[in-house]
């Protein structure tokens, strides 16, 4: 099948357009958006580099009562252990005061990995197109632009196979309830349909963060596995609890996407 040529998400010169903005949180959630940036400060200080909001509440999309607080902090140094406690116990004291939130979930990185050369087309990326930017030093202006080809697709999702051990090991280990297992049965749609998506996008030539339009996209590609993902996308926003769910996940959709991903765009550089 040949590209679509959708260009969606692209500038008129075929660049991935930065999505999301502070004008477009909603206003139920501007009070936790608020919060947010007042304790990251209280909590680094001068150790903060910079701090950025993505997912659903940027883009003006996020449910009230269903939507998570998504943050990405850089500092100025690597991380350590007190600062990764750190960010586990804002997280903590975030979701507890606001009922307009379900959880929230803060990535630390330092600037020096988020600039790297290693990171250009995974972290820095994800910066530079995917974040919103809340506090101090926005990094884009240090990183190139992206266009939505087969090397941003192998930086960014080439890790699957890799992935899939631990997803096993992280089922194995929760407890045989449907609570324990919602949360992995979104969270593993959620990376399933976005790796479905950006095996295609060089393909589809465009850029999404809609679940839904995601799994379309894929599936136009992959008519075969098309149901499959369109669940997923469903999944990832209203998860079920059934165990068989997770097992299709690592025993059939998941090594099957993965060996896909790498026969077409190649394994992801190796991190140390």
């Amino acid at each position: 099948m040949t590209a679509h040529g959708h260009g969606r998400g692209l500038d008129a010169e075929g660049y991935i357009e930065r999505e999301g903005s502070l004008a477009r949180v909603p206003y139920a959630f501007e009070d936790v958006v608020a919060a947010a940036r007042e304790q990251v400060l209280d909590v680094f200080g001068a150790r903060l580099d910079g701090a950025y909001l993505y997912g659903s509440i940027p883009r003006g999309t996020a449910r009230v009562g269903r939507s998570d607080l998504d943050l990405l902090l850089s500092l100025r140094e690597e991380p350590t252990d007190a600062d990764r406690a750190d960010t586990r116990a804002l997280e903590a004291a975030l979701d507890k005061e606001f009922a307009t939130i379900d959880g929230v979930g803060a990535l630390l990185f330092s600037r020096t990995r988020l600039l790297s050369d290693l990171e250009t087309h995974d972290l820095g990326w994800f910066v530079a197109c995917l974040c919103t930017p809340l506090l101090g030093e926005d990094l884009a202006e240090h990183l190139p632009r992206y266009r939505p080809d087969t090397l941003l697709a192998r930086e960014t999702n080439g890790d699957l196979g890799l992935l899939l051990p631990r997803w096993r090991e992280r089922i194995a280990t929760a407890a045989d309830t449907d609570e324990a297992r919602r949360p992995l049965v979104r969270s593993m749609s959620r990376h399933l349909v976005r790796t479905g998506f950006t095996l295609v996008m060089p393909r589809w030539n465009g850029w999404t963060s809609d679940l839904g339009e995601m799994a379309e996209a894929f599936g136009a590609y992959y008519p075969r596995r098309a149901a499959e993902m369109r669940a997923a996308a469903v999944y990832g926003h209203e998860p079920t609890g059934e165990a068989a769910v997770l097992r299709s996940y690592t025993e059939d959709l998941g090594p099957w996407l993965a060996q896909e991903y790498a026969r077409v765009h190649g394994i992801k550089a190796p991190r140390p």
